[in-house]
């Protein structure tokens, strides 16, 4: 008798101790999931469909590039009076942009994250007109970040009263399939239209690039990728420990892409050169007709991980976390400057609009001070550091260089501005909050924001922010 429960209690331990074991690693589930449904294979070639041997001997439409950073701080850039570390970091292909072009100095993020940010966009409205108001993370995500220590601005609580049945699924958590994205509505004009980067609007099938209007897609479909393999001997890695959303992103992000919906597979070398890489070769392939391409890069948003030879071009900084992201900055101005290169020497620059923009403002998870200077707030607030964001226009011959505007204006105005651009058609069975900046200052008499209770109007030179915080602290 006394043996059986000494077996009954070390089987209680044993029950206990794997309870204890998966409850304290459950975050680490999805990527686990997306190991066994989808493992990454190896790198593959990607073959972008060409276009016409010859260009037409007539004037065709400009080529289009939207390119968008991620999670850029509005100091991260060197033109804005600052750059990472004092200015030790420049960034004059990003300058240029503005210089040769149009700087418009007051302009927003469509929402201070991701998701939201990013469908606004590619639609031309608000994301709360289709109830896309937060950004799409799994159910393991939510829970891990309200499991913090308290370090930083942040301290969320987690309501698993609210995980509801008719909360979708993480893949079906995107842009719906029957709103009209600029994609779709430039290939209605004659565009061939190509994603390359992140996208972050939905991963089930119907919700994916190809499916939303682009002709060819080489993607992230979340929110994050890892630049490079945490053991690759040319990657320097910047863990921040006191940020459980990094915690997350190691655990589970994979050095994995896929083209127009197929299989993962590892890209070559770190993300951000790859998508450079593949962005000229695209836009080589498509030389001789017109195409929209939008170039979405996943830096400088964590995991922070730097080539080595970037890394070691910056030792007088000496914070590490400072110095991988600043060696990620340099990296990607260096790269924009690549594909700008790319445009001249094929003879196409003069007939391409470039716009060049981020998502929201710089991360306070980063650990790195005044990324958003002048402006207070980071990245998930309304302040102006979370939604106050570069926005840069250049089209040579049609915007006069070193030209500037104060007007507010911003993500939601990329839609009617690239139709416009395209000769392309606006939706006419729906609202659209999009105005063709190119011809005039908006019309609209307000900007608004919101996330649920947390909500930011700005009219004229006033702002307003409200919030409806909890009465008291949730049970997690």
């Amino acid at each position: 008798m006394k043996k059986r429960w000494v077996a009954l209690g070390v089987l209680a331990l044993i029950g206990a101790g794997g309870y204890w074991a998966f409850h304290t690693n459950s975050y680490r589930l999805p990527g686990l999931v997306s190991d066994w449904k989808d493992p990454v294979q190896p790198n593959q070639p990607v073959h972008w469909q060409a276009g016409p041997a010859t260009a037409p001997a007539n004037k065709r439409p400009p080529n289009i590039i939207l390119i968008v950073a991620d999670d850029l701080g509005f100091n991260d850039i060197s033109l804005n009076g600052g750059g990472v570390a004092g200015g030790i970091v420049q960034t004059p292909n990003i300058d240029a942009l503005a210089r040769e072009g149009m700087n418009f100095t007051t302009a927003y993020a469509a929402n201070a994250t991701c998701s939201p940010s990013r469908a606004a966009m590619m639609t031309g409205r608000y994301p709360t007109r289709f109830g896309f108001e937060f950004t799409a993370v799994p159910v393991q995500f939510a829970e891990n970040l309200a499991h913090g220590d308290g370090v930083g601005p942040l301290n969320p609580i987690f309501h698993k009263d609210l995980i509801t049945p008719d909360i979708p699924d993480y893949p079906d958590m995107g842009v719906p399939a029957n709103e009209v994205t600029i994609a779709e509505a430039v290939k209605a004009a004659g565009y061939h239209t190509l994603h390359i980067g992140k996208w972050h609007l939905g991963e089930a099938p119907a919700l994916q690039p190809h499916a939303q209007g682009f002709d060819e897609s080489l993607a992230v479909l979340g929110g994050a990728a890892m630049f490079l393999p945490e053991d690759d001997p040319d990657v320097v890695n910047a863990k921040l420990p006191w940020d459980r959303i990094d915690r997350f992103l190691w655990a589970n992000l994979r050095h994995a892409v896929n083209f127009n919906g197929g299989k993962r597979f590892h890209p070559r070398g770190h993300m951000t050169d790859y998508f450079a890489d593949e962005a000229m070769k695209a836009i080589e392939a498509n030389r001789n007709r017109p195409f929209f391409l939008y170039l979405a890069f996943n830096a400088p948003h964590t995991p922070l991980q730097a080539t080595r030879a970037d890394y070691d071009r910056l030792p007088q900084i000496k914070d590490e976390k400072t110095r991988v992201y600043g060696a990620m900055i340099a990296q990607l101005d260096r790269r924009i400057g690549d594909v700008m290169a790319k445009l001249k020497e094929l003879g196409i620059d003069d007939n391409t609009l470039v716009i060049f923009t981020s998502d929201n403002g710089g991360a306070w998870y980063t650990g790195i001070d005044r990324l958003n200077a002048p402006y207070r707030g980071w990245k998930a607030t309304f302040f102006e550091g979370g939604i106050r964001t570069p926005f840069f226009m250049r089209w040579p011959g049609v915007i006069a260089p070193g030209s500037s505007r104060a007007d507010p204006t911003g993500h939601l105005d990329i839609f009617a501005t690239v139709a416009a651009a395209a000769g392309a058609k606006m939706p006419r069975d729906r609202v659209v909050d999009s105005e063709d900046i190119l011809s005039g200052p908006a019309k609209r008499a307000a900007m608004f924001w919101r996330s649920g209770d947390y909500r930011a109007v700005r009219a004229g030179d006033w702002k307003l922010q409200v919030t409806r915080r909890p009465s008291q602290k949730a049970p997690l």
